[in-house]
């Protein structure tokens, strides 16, 4: 069994030799053979070989007019029309009667744009003996050719006149037909930049780009429309691409060296917003300003970032209300004037920014939790708000609460008062105090409360007992501001 394996394998090996050796037999052979597997390959769609047959017979016999047209064809088949062209001019100068390869070329320098070198493939054609089917093509190509000359002279018109739709009409058909023309596609470019449509502009633009190698103007358009539109990232790429072909490029590099800077500045203080350093935040978005005061893209983007940074830092009603006059349904400045509103404890008006998010953005989770929040929170507000007690604001840090606790503790001791009634109502009011220092510096209570439910409510403990609960009398049973052995002493702690 092992022994038949064996054979097979070497069997099979010396097949792959014989067959490598028939392969470079015919790579290495004469012009025919190249051109005989080169047909072969091509009917049998293998492109890239078959290509590589016709470029040896190229190389071996370079007056042969028929390796050229071949190699054109496959380059055609292949979408490299730029690299078919040559190859059909070489067939012209060494065949001129060759009618076939010169009504192609006039076809592919049709497309190109290149109307008065189609025009002269298209007549020549005619003169010489073409076929039935030849000659009607010719005869169709050359009509449309004339009626291209027309349109583009009228398109240039119109765009003389400032006609810019008139004009980008006429180009629509002329481009219909030269799909490689730069020029025309550069043009509509222009009349979609002053009809104020950058989506078609920059579309034009990019097909320009390609179609014309080391089309720096195009690359330095680009750059611009996209910077003008606010996208700061793409305008950057595109001016890169200038530079990769010029570096020296005088426009491209000073519009690189403002597009950096900015991109720079926007990065930085969207990684501020991330480490919730929002104060710095804000300092880096005012510099975006300062940049590029002329854009209203970015002055736009800067004040929303700075309102979002703000409604972190609890001092954004202004500048998202300013953002708002020029864009109303922005939702995502409306939720974070509500954050703020909520900050400021202005509840009802973050319902309302809350709401005219919803109405733009009707499954956003975001605003849904918001609205409940500061609904939970107005109602709250109605009772008790323990923040106001010590006299603080929703942002106040562990320390401010426990300096304002301390100063409020000293002033209602009931200690300090003499009179019945007055010393009842310090009790009630020392118990609040005492009651919000508790809620607020507790993690977990403090969050409890700001998502609007109260810590120290029955009602909302469900039954659980907490120590003020029922009063004084819940000090582990004992007075706190009773006389005796276990009068309390305020540690102020």
């Amino acid at each position: 069994m092992e022994l038949l394996l064996g054979i097979k394998q070497n069997i099979r090996s010396i097949g792959l030799k014989l067959n490598h050796g028939f392969l470079k037999c015919n790579r290495d052979g004469g012009v025919d053979n190249h051109m005989e597997m080169g047909k072969k390959l091509l009917a049998a769609g293998q492109l890239a070989d078959a290509l590589s047959h016709f470029h040896a017979a190229v190389d071996r016999d370079p007056n042969n007019y028929m390796a050229y047209y071949r190699r054109a064809t496959v380059f055609l088949a292949m979408g490299k029309s730029k690299s078919a062209l040559p190859d059909l001019s070489r067939v012209i100068e060494l065949k001129p009667d060759f009618t076939s390869a010169r009504l192609q070329r006039g076809n592919l320098l049709l497309k190109q744009g290149k109307l008065d070198e189609a025009e002269s493939d298209f007549k020549k054609v005619l003169k010489s003996n073409p076929t039935n089917k030849e000659e009607m093509e010719a005869q169709s190509q050359l009509t449309k050719s004339d009626e291209i000359q027309r349109l583009v002279a009228l398109a240039h018109s119109s765009f003389s006149n400032q006609d810019y739709m008139t004009a980008a009409a006429q180009l629509d058909t002329v481009i219909e037909t030269c799909v490689w023309d730069v020029t025309s596609r550069e043009m509509r470019a222009e009349c979609f930049i002053q009809m104020g449509e950058m989506g078609k502009a920059i579309s034009d633009l990019k097909a320009a780009s390609k179609l014309k190698s080391d089309n720096t103007p195009a690359f330095y358009k680009l750059s611009t429309i996209y910077y003008n539109l606010g996208d700061h990232e793409m305008s950057l790429n595109e001016v890169r691409e200038c530079l990769k072909l010029d570096p020296d490029h005088k426009q491209c590099y000073s519009h690189y060296k403002q597009v950096k800077k900015l991109n720079k500045q926007i990065q930085s203080a969207e990684e501020l917003i991330q480490e919730q350093r929002y104060e710095e935040a804000v300092s880096k978005y005012e510099g975006v300003m300062k940049t590029e005061p002329n854009v209203h893209h970015f002055s736009h983007l800067a004040k929303e970032r700075i309102c979002h940074a703000l409604s972190q830092a609890s001092r954004a009603v202004s500048v998202c209300s300013e953002v708002l006059q020029s864009d109303p349904e922005n939702v995502n400045v409306l939720k974070d004037r509500a954050e703020a509103y909520i900050q400021e404890e202005q509840y009802e008006d973050a319902i309302r920014d809350f709401e005219t998010a919803a109405k733009h953005s009707e499954n956003d989770r975001q605003i849904k939790e918001g609205m409940e929040r500061a609904q939970r929170l107005l109602k709250q507000s109605r009772k008790k708000d323990y923040y106001k007690i010590l006299g603080v604001k929703r942002t106040a840090q562990k320390k401010e609460i426990i300096k304002a606790y301390r100063k409020l503790a000293q002033q209602w001791h009931p200690d300090n008062f003499q009179d019945p009634a007055e010393k009842k109502k310090a009790e009630q009011k020392f118990i609040d105090i005492a009651q919000a220092k508790e809620v607020l510096t507790d993690p977990e209570m403090r969050t409890k409360f700001d998502h609007g439910e109260d810590p120290m409510d029955p009602e909302s403990q469900q039954g659980h007992h907490h120590p003020f609960q029922g009063g004084f009398h819940g000090f582990q049973g004992f007075n706190p501001f009773g006389s005796g052995p276990f009068n309390f002493k305020f540690g102020f702690n």
